[in-house]
């Protein structure tokens, strides 16, 4: 027996020997095998795109390429036309890449010239984004966006783009201009479509769009088809606010997200001791009932639940879910907690606005209708500067010769023609002095045998000699081409007026607002009075009545007078005044200094409204947070427009220089906007105290180089070829540009189609002042004090009080009319409380402290 188990022992280690004989021979044949070469080799690309620093070079290289794509697309929208010629030309690369205008040279009108006109236009410039988007996912490692699918868009709208883009250059017949911005793309596949279907491509293009939508988004229904089977009663479900419901990056449908559940944890519960958790607050604690209901219901939610002894964690579990669906469904059913409603001021907390909307101001005249540019006369097209190619190539050849003459030599010259002038930029030679050129003014304008031309040098921001040669068929630039324009039509601005046409022809468009003020000048006959009548224009078609007053005052009592008949819609007036527009000199002192009555009741109201300027106090208030009945109201811009000053400082000097210097100065902020004219621009008249606040100033052509350095403090406008040649000076530029014409038939037009409409009862009120003719003095008014205002003791308290006679605290704090607080003042002056009238500032308070007052008030009683 035991031999036998001795052998068996010695059997078993026999083969454990083997078996690890074997193990070990296995184990060498694998060394061998790892000491040969693997027929699997990482290839090279591989281990380059693995390198970390592979792939920041690549990332910053294609966002550097994105962004010199996006400027080259950019700049051909704008010298796209202009390259055109260069792009495929026999030049050289060396003397072509000095006329491309592409910011980013030759190589980007090429690649631009491929993406932009041959292919997608305007749709190509998504494809620089793209490439941004990816080299930043490789320099970064993260994505601003998704990459996928910002590439799905790109792709999708730089050919939807082109096809509808082609479709609108097919139809309005702009492909010489239009091509750019369609591409070949889209316009030979809506010459195809426009074959087969007409004008129902745009419907098959429209189609399109629709469809991408519906997959990218994937939308699978409509809510507002839905929304309109559900009842009054029923609540709404719709799983998004947008008619087009579905479902974002998620791949479930039907997603609603949970109502917000209003928690109130003083409720009693609904449930008895049956629905309570099957855990107690701590092991070895049971709750008693001198705690109230009330603290146990507090406590059990945030409290943490512990197994009780002989409970499996499995159970415990299923316990605690149980216990947070019936705790979730006891609040769902439980009814809200109604909070008693809280209305300190429904104008402080906003509450109107979700009752009435948004105060609208055009309310008060709902029908009113804006002028339509059938008013305006369409003049025809032949009417456009007329300059051919010989007339171009002959003056650069004078110009040229006329500087060789004078050893001066250009490296070369570009022409730009205007609707009155043509601008020649030349580059002159290295050490050429400007000076130099400049002294050539008239020696040039001989060779050329022009009117008189203007040299600009140097041209500003471009590195270039300007001369401008007036052309000898010039444009007439018409006030409906301006009105039609798509760059006034969709002009943002609180005072939109447009002034005319650029040497670039580009449509200039300013803000009166921003401006803040206007001085024009100009002599008798050279489009002065033209220029007020396109900027009150220009205005009436853009603003309504609620929104804008004028005040008009003509001296020269004729160039005005058409605005007449829109008095009850735009015009203001003084309350005693029998027409709007004031033509008599000692009505115009008392409208000006009405006027800075006006901006100091407008300060007031604002400094109560804690806002800066005038938008902002109308934001607020047509967002009704601000009590009429505190004396606030909508407040209109008005634009004072004067068109002959020289006469005013004629005759009233220092009456009128001081409202307007003061108007000027601080009017800007509450609305108030001078726009001023004279044919006359001396020192006498733009004295240093108004030219100082007028930033901006217009000049059309004056008689003296004198004249042209006092309106524009830089020489140039005498030499204009007027009819409507000017010149504008605004922050330190000076623009030259032809003004529009707007004929006296055309203006009646306008003015009889805004007069023919229901306007307000009368002109807008300005304040009342009385002027030293119109009563300001005690003895001229004859004020007895033994018939006081019943407001006379209060109205006198509040002035020692404030130590401030004005009108308008009385006006304000009393809330009284004007007509009323200019009685009181009056009397209060009788009185010997305040002191006499000083123009437009306050009156002294000749009584300091309530003591003295009392026994005043007390002895006239």
């Amino acid at each position: 027996m035991a031999q036998s188990t001795t052998a068996q022992a010695r059997q078993n280690t026999r083969r454990s020997e083997g078996t690890t004989e074997g193990a070990r021979r296995s184990s060498s044949k694998r060394d061998k095998a790892a000491d040969v070469p693997s027929r699997n080799w990482t290839l090279p690309f591989e281990r380059v795109r693995a390198d970390g620093r592979t792939n920041l070079a690549v990332g910053v290289l294609l966002m550097l390429l994105s962004v010199g794509l996006m400027v080259a697309f950019v700049s051909y929208l704008f010298s796209g036309p202009a390259d055109q010629s260069l792009i495929g030309s026999d030049e050289s690369v060396k003397e072509a890449g000095k006329d491309v205008q592409n910011w980013v040279g030759l190589l980007g009108a090429h690649i631009a010239h491929v993406f932009m006109f041959r292919w997608f236009g305007v749709g190509a410039l998504g494809i620089p984004v793209v490439v941004f988007l990816a080299g930043f996912k490789l320099t970064s490692g993260r994505e601003l966006l998704s990459l996928a699918r910002t590439t799905q868009v790109a792709l999708f709208l730089a050919v939807w783009l082109s096809l509808v883009l082609g479709y609108v250059v097919m139809a309005t017949g702009t492909v010489s201009t239009g091509s750019v911005w369609c591409g070949g793309l889209g316009y030979e596949m809506n010459r195809l479509l426009y074959g087969l279907l007409g004008f129902g491509s745009i419907v098959l293009i429209g189609f399109l769009g629709f469809v991408f939508a519906l997959f990218f988004f994937n939308i699978t229904s409509l809510s507002v088809f839905n929304r309109v089977e559900q009842s009054d009663d029923e609540p709404d479900t719709a799983t998004a606010q947008s008619p087009l419901s579905g479902t974002y990056g998620h791949e479930t449908d039907g997603y609603d997200e949970p109502a917000p559940i209003e928690k109130s944890y003083t409720s009693a519960r609904a449930d008895d001791s049956a629905n309570e958790p099957a855990f107690s607050l701590t092991p070895d604690y049971a709750p008693t009932t001198d705690l109230p209901s009330a603290t146990l219901d507090l406590l059990t939610p945030y409290s943490t639940p512990k197994p009780a002894v002989g409970t499996s964690t499995g159970s415990l579990v299923l316990t605690v879910a149980e216990s947070a669906a019936l705790a979730e469904a006891e609040l769902a059913e439980a009814p809200p907690v109604v909070t008693p409603p809280f209305e300190p001021d429904m104008f402080v907390d906003g509450d109107l606005v979700a009752k009435h909307g948004l105060y609208d101001p055009t309310l008060d005249l709902p029908h009113y209708q804006y002028p339509t540019v059938d008013l305006l006369t369409n003049y025809p097209e032949n009417s456009k500067a007329q300059v051919s190619a010989d007339e171009l190539e002959a003056n650069k050849d004078r110009i040229v010769d006329t500087l060789a003459k004078f050893n001066i030599g250009i490296q070369r010259i570009h022409a730009t023609i205007g609707p009155t002038v043509t601008l020649y930029e030349i580059v002159p030679a290295d050490g050429v002095r400007i000076s130099k050129i400049k002294s050539l003014e008239d020696d040039i304008a001989l060779n050329l045998a022009a009117l008189g031309i203007r040299i600009i040098a140097p041209m500003p921001g471009k590195g270039t000699i300007g001369i401008e040669v007036p052309n000898k068929n010039r444009e007439m630039v018409s006030m409906r081409s301006m009105m039609v324009s798509e760059k006034f039509q969709k002009a943002s601005m609180d005072l939109p007026v447009v002034l005319g046409k650029t040497i670039s022809n580009e449509i200039l468009v300013v803000d009166l607002a921003k401006m803040p003020h206007l001085l024009m000048a100009g002599a008798t006959g050279q489009g002065k009075s033209v220029g007020l009548n396109v900027l009150l224009t220009s205005l009436l078609y853009k603003k309504h009545p609620a929104q804008l007053k004028f005040v008009l005052v003509d001296p020269k009592k004729v160039e005005l007078t058409l605005f007449n008949k829109i008095e009850r819609h735009f015009l203001a007036k003084l309350p005693d005044a029998e027409e709007a527009i004031i033509t008599d000199t000692k009505k115009v002192v008392n409208t000006l200094n009405s006027l800075c009555i006006e901006m100091d009741n407008r300060y007031d109201l604002l400094k109560d409204a804690e806002v800066r300027n005038i938008k902002e106090y109308n934001t607020k208030f047509t967002h009704r947070r601000l009590n009429p009945e505190k004396g606030h109201r909508y407040l209109p811009y008005i634009v004072l427009i004067i068109d002959e000053l020289a006469d005013l400082m004629m005759t009233a000097g220092k009456e009128v220089e001081q409202p307007i210097a003061r108007l000027a100065q601080l009017a800007r902020a509450i609305g108030i906007h001078l726009v001023v004219a004279t044919q006359r621009p001396s020192v006498n008249v733009i004295t240093g105290l108004i030219k100082a606040n007028f930033p901006a100033r217009l000049s059309f052509k004056v008689t003296s180089k004198i004249d042209s350095r006092t309106i524009l403090d830089a020489g140039g406008a005498e030499q204009l070829v007027g009819m409507g040649d000017m010149l504008l000076s605004s922050n330190s530029d000076i623009i030259r540009l032809q003004c529009p014409f707007v004929d006296t038939n055309e203006i009646e037009e306008i003015c009889g189609f805004v007069g023919g409409q229901h306007g307000y009862d009368d002109a807008y009120p300005l304040p009342e002042f009385y002027g030293e003719d119109g009563g300001g003095s005690t003895e001229d008014k004859d004020v007895d004090l033994a018939n006081r205002d019943a407001m006379f003791d209060e109205a006198a308290r509040l002035i020692v009080t404030h130590q401030q006679g004005s009108t308008s605290l009385i006006q304000r704090r009393l809330k009284l009319g004007y007509n009323r607080a200019g009685r009181l003042i009056d009397q209060l002056e009788k009185a010997g409380i305040v002191g006499p009238f000083e123009g437009s500032k306050a009156r002294d308070v000749l009584i300091h402290d309530m003591v003295h007052l009392e026994e005043l008030l007390k002895h006239l009683g």
